[in-house]
């Protein structure tokens, strides 16, 4: 039997890339899902797939993480319906490219608010009914960049440095409770995450989001407190660790520097 098999998964960020392809694959092992995401068009397109193809239940929540209110209504809407979640996905987010003084201050601090204010909100909103039950799942999608300092994404990787350094914390305190935290961390992955940056693609090698949504998720089900996905970004962060980050930045800034044809990023994420 699949571990998710009949239990309510709410998954952040479902509209697009890992997050669509994590509520398909939870829908395939048969659990019921709860979608989040700001574009309501594409959370109904993705609720009547899994509904034809699997047979499971699906509740769609349009919600914008930007508001600081909006896990408290995201969790107001799974108390008014009755649905215990059982599986937390922190899956949305999204970077902010350029130098740093360019940045539209307003997004940056809303890149904040996505992914690390809604995510520790959201983790605290649901954890306690968990520990209650003995029972729970959460994971928090991180990122690669958690590992090192992104010149051109330094908020960006400041953000998912957070998420990674949060949950493996809380997972390790969440040992003997019952609950599993996983904290999953791709490379670059086939998303909208460039277009919505504004940053071309700087590496060829990029995984798909089914690949990384499925590495995932197998973490999170072994109980894996952190999981990066691919051997090639496995080696690089391990490689990191024996270079000295001062030089792991400088390389990393050559690679990341704008070119002539990049634009600011859209105002909305």
């Amino acid at each position: 039997m699949s571990p998710w098999q009949d239990k309510w998964a709410l998954v952040t960020g479902a509209s697009a890339g890992i997050g669509w392809h994590l509520a398909q694959q939870l829908a395939a092992a048969r659990a019921n899902l709860v979608l989040v995401a700001r574009r309501v068009d594409r959370l109904e397109e993705l609720a009547a797939k899994l509904r034809q193809d699997h047979g499971v239940q699906v509740e769609i929540c349009p919600a914008d993480l930007v508001d600081p209110r909006a896990p408290e209504q995201v969790f107001a809407f799974t108390q008014q319906k009755g649905l215990p979640i059982e599986i937390l996905i922190n899956n949305a987010g999204f970077g902010v490219y350029d130098e740093f003084y360019k940045n539209d201050l307003r997004r940056v601090l809303d890149m904040v608010q996505v992914n690390v204010t809604a995510v520790v909100h959201l983790t605290h909103l649901f954890l306690p009914a968990m520990i209650e039950r003995r029972s729970g799942y959460i994971m928090i999608v991180s990122s690669t960049a958690a590992f090192q300092a992104v010149p051109y994404l330094g908020a960006y990787s400041a953000t998912k440095g957070f998420e990674l350094l949060f949950g493996e914390a809380v997972a390790e305190e969440l040992r003997h409770s019952g609950v599993r935290l996983s904290v999953l961390c791709p490379g670059p992955t086939e998303t909208e995450f460039n277009q919505v940056a504004g940053q071309t693609a700087r590496t060829k090698h990029r995984e798909t989001a089914e690949k990384v949504a499925r590495v995932g998720l197998q973490a999170l089900a072994a109980g894996k407190p952190s999981v990066i996905s691919g051997k090639l970004n496995w080696f690089n962060m391990e490689m990191q660790r024996v270079i000295p980050r001062r030089l792991v930045t400088r390389v990393t800034a050559r690679m990341f520097a704008p070119h002539a044809e990049e634009q600011p990023s859209p105002k909305q994420p």
